[in-house]
């Protein structure tokens, strides 16, 4: 079923191709400049380091919706194996097994394509299986690290979690960020928090994918128009699920990736974030978000720290 004219209208709207050159391959990542950074920096007043990951073990958040994309299995290779010979120094080594999504991660912007193209143009089929992502993997992202900014959607609603099924518009990040009292700049990271991770948290990994709260097919445009560096949240889609617009899967993703150019990540941790930041009533941050370099990856697990 074609995309339609709804999305590609959008699409024309938000289009970050050739923005920064024909060869770019980070795309709104380039908002992060060094001067943003130390803004970044001035926002830490405590040094309160807050982690927004969740565990990586066999009983992580994936529940089979997606093929291959499997929780972590840890396996140990050594156990205080003496390498050098009777009575020397014993070593433990483990390995592990896992979809790079499969936990608290980052897309790439080669993740999702639409249409045979990926971020800035290129084909789609530059993706390939010995040859992985030749452009735009994970491992040409910058570094992240950024002034992150929470948008508590469910907070500025008086609720502990948004319904599952619940579209974030444009309006709900609007009053999200005038609940938190901050402004949305170029270059910052945005944290949507739904509340959604607490139903995985609860133990029920299936309702916490469906159905599930998520972003808007409509708020691509606000992100547009503020130049964000990137968006996360808190639940196993992103978007919302099932889609706001029958039979149009991934709209939001196909948005952000391909035709922005900006980095999506899932299933961060942002409960005990949104507390420091009501009892503080500061929602802005210093975020570190550092992508694992794996080359060619359409994907990577990151563990991303808020410093207050």
């Amino acid at each position: 079923m074609a995309l339609p004219a709804e999305f590609h209208e959008i699409a024309k709207r938000v289009n970050n191709w050739g923005r920064w050159g024909a060869d770019d391959e980070i795309g709104t990542l380039n908002l992060i400049t060094d001067g943003v950074v130390r803004a970044a920096a001035a926002e830490v007043r405590t040094g309160r380091r807050i982690p927004l990951a969740v565990p990586l073990k066999e009983d992580g958040v994936q529940a089979g919706l997606i093929p291959g994309r499997i929780n972590p299995l840890h396996t140990m290779v050594q156990i205080n194996q003496e390498l050098f010979g009777p009575g020397t120094v014993a070593c433990s080594d483990d390995a592990v097994t896992m979809g790079l999504q499969a936990g608290t991660h980052w897309d790439a912007l080669t993740h999702v394509s639409h249409s045979g193209r990926i971020y800035n143009g290129r084909p789609a089929d530059t993706i390939t299986a010995h040859g992985r992502a030749a452009f735009s993997g994970i491992d040409k992202a910058a570094p992240i690290v950024s002034r992150g900014v929470l948008l508590d959607v469910a907070r500025a609603k008086g609720l502990d979690r948004l319904p599952g099924g619940h579209a974030v518009t444009p309006e709900d990040l609007a009053e999200a960020e005038e609940f938190g009292g901050t402004t949305v700049r170029a270059g910052d990271v945005v944290l949507v928090r739904t509340g959604q991770i607490q139903v995985f948290l609860a133990g029920d990994k299936h309702g916490y994918g469906f159905p599930s709260p998520g972003l808007s097919v409509r708020t691509p445009e606000w992100f547009h128009a503020r130049d964000v560096a990137a968006v996360a949240n808190d639940t196993l889609t992103f978007e919302v699920f099932p889609p706001e617009i029958e039979d149009l899967w991934l709209p939001v993703h196909a948005l952000h990736l391909v035709e922005m150019g900006m980095h999506q990540g899932q299933n961060w941790n942002l409960e005990t974030l949104s507390t420091a930041c009501a009892e503080t009533r500061r929602y802005a941050f210093l975020l570190s978000a550092m992508p694992e370099p794996f080359v060619g990856a359409v994907g990577t697990p990151v563990a991303p720290v808020a410093v207050l």
